[in-house]
């Protein structure tokens, strides 16, 4: 088995330096390069809805654990130690958007770990136009009132298992969507001399089964360990005449806690430093930097940084873990400000039996 899980590592790790040719980003021309943005649909599926996660810089990859780790890699899952645990988040996102979150985790013993989640996406109020089609529409534009259908959603279940004592498989098979409201065509009708004004609605939504997999390998140096996963594997889908894929991930990080240096007991305190580095495949790879100091397993503060973001850098958060009833309670927030938009507000709450 151990040289299973050897080969195994050794094959990602190599992949990873044959990045471009999984998951390419580049349109090479005659002299130009250009980077692959925009070319992605479903990118709600790229914002962070943990708060613990994206206080720190969502280096998560290799320190998640619990049903926090179904949105990250979904190996962590199988680390949980309670029996079973609920998550419910929400983010206050950039325009009125808002991210609602819930995700229920059971520990299966020997049999691993189970997860399902849910997150929903309100885009607000959005006026319904269209193309004038008359010298009457003054504003250059027709108005029809609301989009109140105006959606992205994704629900999935989750599953991670211990291989062994030191390395973790996990895997996530989720179904997401987005609808982007309706569109309106309207054309001009002669008819024996009458004119008339006719409209042709067409509805943009679309679906798809997406997969998420990644692993967490402990080689046995106090508490370091290394984790990966893939994130939103799935087939392209399309809109009208363009086809695009979804906004796949690669990540490899590892982060261990520093105060193993000190001998200082995880129960009294910890401070865990995390690296990882991203791939998409609608933008150029990522650094994210995260640390996250904890005080008797009852308050955490969290900090973090990611690189090559035009309007994201910085977070910050924290979380208490008051006992209630005999029950944990985990309360989080993060803070995240942005250069243009109004800062990012996402807060959680998990309660663990």
């Amino acid at each position: 088995m151990k040289k299973l899980i050897s080969v195994f590592l050794f094959i990602i790790l190599t992949n990873i330096f044959f990045l471009d040719s999984v998951f390419p980003y580049w349109y090479e021309f005659e002299g130009v390069g250009m980077k692959k943005v925009g070319q992605a649909s479903m990118t709600f599926l790229q914002v962070g809805v943990i708060p613990n996660a994206v206080a720190m810089g969502e280096a998560y990859t290799s320190i998640g654990t619990g049903c926090e780790s179904i949105f990250y890699n979904p190996s962590g899952l199988g680390e949980m130690t309670s029996r079973m645990s609920l998550l419910l988040s929400g983010v206050q996102y950039v325009a009125d958007i808002k991210y609602t979150t819930a995700a229920i985790a059971f520990n299966l013993g020997n049999f691993g770990a189970l997860g399902l989640h849910l997150v929903n996406v309100n885009y607000g109020e959005i006026v319904w136009t269209g193309l004038a089609v008359s010298p009457a529409d003054v504003k250059g534009y027709r108005e029809f009132g609301k989009l109140n259908n105006v959606s992205s959603y994704s629900y999935g279940v989750s599953y991670s298992r211990k291989i062994s004592a030191k390395f973790l498989m996990g895997a996530t098979i989720k179904y997401v969507g987005q609808n982007l409201g309706q569109s309106r065509f309207s054309y001009i009708e002669v008819v024996d001399g009458d004119t008339t004004l006719s409209d042709v609605d067409h509805k943009n939504s679309e679906s798809v089964f997406a997969y998420d997999m990644g692993v967490k390998f402990y080689p046995g140096f106090k508490s370091f360990r290394f984790g990966m996963y893939i994130r939103n594997f799935a087939s392209s889908i399309k809109y009208e005449e363009i086809t695009t894929q979804l906004p796949m991930t690669f990540a490899v990080g590892c982060g261990m806690n520093l105060f193993d240096f000190f001998n200082i007991d995880p129960k009294k305190g910890s401070l865990f430093a995390s690296i990882e580095f991203t791939h998409p495949n609608n933008y150029t790879e990522r650094l994210h930097i995260g640390l996250k100091f904890s005080y008797m397993n009852v308050f955490s503060a969290m900090c973090g940084y990611v690189t090559n973001k035009d309007e994201e850098g910085f977070s910050a958060g924290f979380s208490i873990s008051p006992q209630v009833g005999g029950r944990t309670m985990e309360i989080s927030y993060s803070y995240t400000p942005l250069k243009i938009f109004n800062t990012i507000n996402r807060f959680s709450i998990k309660i663990s039996l």
